[in-house]
């Protein structure tokens, strides 16, 4: 597949430092002062698709839209009779007018119809960004689902490519429309990794293909399968994201939803790859809640409630990672039971880098044990294995702890280690034979998160337990993460599927106390091993 020189014409602005890190999960509708978004899209007749799905979307996240028109089309939940763009002057008003008293955050684009209507907007939002960050999402609307009438020329998808993909921060095409950009026949890819790559190419900084209209091979069947490519400042993600595929036939608008859904994620502070989780989250859940409205598709129906449904959390693959039958029933397995965990198994969770410490810490009672010992220049392989294998002889004489390694399986699976810690970075690096020798080791495997993706991410391997962190701010290791707080910390609990680790700042007996009041399975002591007696820190973590 031939690809379009990669040089942007026009650079993306910088995110401001709070739009680099994961932010609350609040109450959205209580917001006093929500952020503002664009949708530059059509007008649906039948209320199904277009600024009706936008705004039905908008309003989950409880973001203000402000609906441009752009087109007006003739329609209803058969088919699309006719489509009128607007006139050029008519669409550069509208986005004039906004642009003196309602800044967005985000624009998002959806039906456009004609060049006029991009040639406007790359004129207001080069504009915009002289003075402010504004975010651009695309959902190539390029022709109906089902029949009706053609929405894109090819002077029309020119402009997308020589204008508007140069200026993207996220795109959102199915695979047909991927094609259509792309110059390539209809069903002549099916590899939307590389359809992915060939589209971030034009200069969006993130691609997602969306696949939920894809009956896909008969090992994915089953599933509703997006591949993510965001190849941001603040961090970089590819996979397949997915949740169970519905059986609803009222799925009109869903194309407009997801992308509206990202906008307004991306709005409220969310980095691209969790703005995509959420909006998987909201569009599964509203085709979910789909109805019917005429003799054809009915619009699916977005709602706030999806933020705190278990049942919409997703699962993303560690990249291309082969989607054998293996895997997909893992991850239906993952899906089917999202809240099958017992939330107090594991209980504190010591954590240190000598191995010597080890049977103080057993004979304290804590029941949990982790090695985390740091490559250094200074420290040897042989020093390090031997540290390893002093660790586990250690572990092998006090049976009422459990003894985890962090990061260096190599050496500490043949010293007989039987549970592993790894970060996500970590195990992304593996080759995919790694992979499966620490998968067949029968080793149980603890993953770290930081965010909603690599919650999402950790997911899809079903390890033993996943730790949230940072909690709050920690000084024991540099991390570019914002502190969690309790109430990310509870939603991870109720949305992991797996038993879930705090970690990060519980330095008093409050933080442990409260860690657990939010149903956490564990509490990580660091720093405050040395800072009090172990009966203290039991004592906090009975305090329920």
């Amino acid at each position: 597949m031939s690809q379009a020189p990669g040089r942007r014409l026009y650079p993306h602005p910088s995110l401001p430092s709070d739009w680099a890190a994961e932010p609350p999960l609040a109450d959205w509708l209580q917001d006093p002062a929500p952020p503002v978004i664009w949708s530059l899209a059509g007008h649906d007749s039948g209320g199904g698709a277009g600024l009706s799905a936008d705004t039905r979307a908008a309003a989950a996240f409880g973001v203000h839209l402000c609906p441009v028109l752009a087109a007006v089309t003739a329609q209803n939940s058969q088919c699309v009779a006719a489509v009128f763009p607007l006139p050029a002057e008519q669409v550069r008003a509208q986005l004039k007018a906004l642009a003196q008293d309602l800044s967005p955050r985000v624009i998002k684009t959806g039906l456009l119809a004609s060049v006029a209507a991009v040639q406007a907007l790359c004129e207001v939002i080069d504009a915009l960004r002289r003075d402010q960050t504004v975010l651009l999402v695309i959902d190539p609307v390029l022709g109906a689902t089902a029949g009706g009438a053609a929405f894109c020329d090819e002077a029309l998808l020119q402009a997308y490519r020589e204008q508007l993909l140069p200026r993207c921060d996220l795109l959102t095409p199915n695979r047909r429309e991927a094609e259509r950009l792309l110059g390539l026949g209809p069903g002549s890819s099916d590899d939307p990794p590389a359809l992915a790559q060939a589209l971030r190419a034009l200069g969006p900084r993130a691609v997602c293909v969306t696949g939920g209209d894809e009956s896909g091979a008969p090992t994915q069947r089953g599933l509703a399968l997006d591949w993510i490519d965001v190849q941001a400042q603040d961090h970089q993600a590819q996979g397949w994201l997915a949740l169970p595929r519905l059986p609803s036939r009222h799925h009109h608008g869903t194309g407009c939803s997801f992308a509206t859904s990202a906008a307004a994620a991306l709005a409220r502070g969310f980095p691209l790859a969790d703005a995509l989780v959420l909006a998987k989250m909201a569009t599964w859940s509203a085709l979910r809640d789909g109805h019917a409205a005429g003799a054809g598709a009915g619009p699916v129906r977005a709602a706030p409630g999806f933020i705190a449904d278990p049942s919409a959390m997703p699962v993303l693959s560690f990249g291309a990672e082969p989607l054998n039958a293996s895997t997909v029933q893992r991850w239906r397995q993952v899906l089917s039971a999202p809240t099958a965990v017992s939330p107090a198994a594991l209980g504190l969770y010591a954590i240190t880098d000598d191995p010597q410490r080890l049977p103080a810490l057993a004979r304290a009672g804590y029941p949990q044990l982790q090695l985390r010992i740091k490559s250094h220049p200074g420290l040897s392989e042989a020093a390090l294995r031997q540290a390893i294998t002093s660790a586990v002889e250690i572990a092998a004489s006090h049976p009422n702890a459990r003894l985890w390694i962090n990061d260096h399986w190599q050496l500490a699976l043949p010293a007989g280690a039987r549970a592993l810690h790894l970060g996500q970075e970590d195990w992304a690096a593996l080759a995919a034979d790694q992979r499966q020798q620490i998968m067949g080791s029968g080793a149980l495997l603890g993953l770290s998160s930081h965010s909603l993706w690599e919650l999402a991410r950790a997911r899809s391997l079903a390890p033993h337990y996943i730790a949230c962190g940072p909690v709050w701010a920690t000084v024991t290791k540099d991390m570019p993460w914002r502190p969690q707080g309790l109430d990310n910390l509870a939603w991870w609990v109720r949305m992991a599927g797996r038993p879930v680790v705090a970690i990060g700042g519980i330095t008093d007996s409050e933080r442990v106390t409260a860690t657990r009041r939010t149903g956490a399975a564990s509490a990580c002591l660091v720093r405050a091993l040395d800072q009090g007696e172990a009966e203290q820190w039991h004592t906090a973590w009975e305090a329920t």
